[in-house]
């Protein structure tokens, strides 16, 4: 999927990594959120961008995926959801891969203690 959205457009995998960027404006030294009739041609491809990642996923993805991650305002949110769901957390991860060595380990010493029979 992540070559899928690349190979799309490499600013559509930006935006779904990162997180669209809110058009902003500072005045005075206070950033706040840009009006919709200040934005700028650059503001507007930044949305249309998050839009378009928004559209790859919903349509790379099945029904009950779908029902999951329809409420996201954001690719990014969208794309953590299904990254935790199907992958787990950094935590999860970490237990799996103990875990894998684990069973390693003991197919190993397996072998050797059935070899030296």
């Amino acid at each position: 999927m992540t070559i899928f959205l690349q190979s799309l457009d490499y600013q559509l995998w930006h935006i779904i990594v990162n997180g669209p960027r809110m058009p902003t404006r500072t005045i005075e030294g206070v950033v706040s959120p840009k009006l919709e009739n200040e934005y700028n041609d650059n503001d507007f491809r930044m949305l249309q961008l998050n839009s378009k990642a928004k559209h790859v996923l919903f349509c790379a993805v099945g029904p009950n995926e779908f029902n999951r991650i329809s409420s996201c305002d954001s690719a990014k949110e969208m794309w953590d959801l299904l990254d935790v769901t199907y992958e787990g957390t950094n935590q999860v991860k970490e237990s799996k891969i103990s875990m894998l060595v684990h069973e390693y380990e003991l197919c190993i010493r397996n072998l050797i203690l059935t070899k030296n029979l």
